[in-house]
């Protein structure tokens, strides 16, 4: 049983190890919040074992991506074009994106104000412009386009549990399959 359990905590101190590692190296930490939340729990039990990780609500958006609502509607200028994640269970417009309008706006103000995004004249020459104002132009082209998986917590959750001991696996008939769409509910 301690080698099962040793196993399992590397497992778990693994996958948010890698994590983060990925949020940092897709230059999804700007606030470094996902980063922080993400955490994992093992319980022991006398005959049972249970891990679970977890992570602020938007980090399956980030994960998984977001389909767009409407990519037809993305401006002509802009430099991505297209569905960003035709794959996701997740949609703008749909309900099962928790965010509001205003709440969105907000945030991406704050990404907007710390990646140090601003306006620009002709002659290349900083323009008065405010960051919601950005905000709100980028907001409607993540709406319409969607976001971009980054599989941050996939890729690092399966590298893991690739690496568990075969007899753990066995010995406790663990299926990836079942265990990622339970984690993803």
């Amino acid at each position: 049983m301690l080698n099962t359990q040793q196993a399992l905590e590397k497992f778990g101190k693994g996958v948010i190890k890698q994590s983060r590692t990925n949020l940092t190296k897709g230059k999804k930490n700007v606030n470094k919040q996902l980063y922080n939340s993400l955490k994992y729990d093992l319980q022991v039990g006398p005959n049972s074992f249970s891990i679970t990780i977890n992570m602020e609500d938007y980090g399956k958006f980030q994960d998984e991506g977001v389909k767009g609502a409407d990519p037809s509607k993305v401006s002509p200028n802009a430099k991505i074009t297209g569905q960003q994640a035709p794959n996701s269970r997740f949609r703008f417009g749909s309900g099962n994106y928790s965010g509001t309008w205003n709440t969105f706006i907000d945030s991406l103000q704050g990404w907007v104000k710390k990646r140090g995004i601003r306006f620009r004249k002709e002659d290349g020459t900083f323009a008065k412009g405010s960051t919601r104002t950005l905000a709100h132009i980028i907001a409607k082209n993540i709406y319409s386009r969607g976001i971009k998986p980054s599989r941050f917590f996939t890729r690092a959750f399966e590298t893991q549990f690739e690496n568990l001991p075969d007899e753990i696996v066995e010995a406790f008939a663990l299926d990836l399959d079942d265990l990622l769409k339970f984690s993803r509910e």
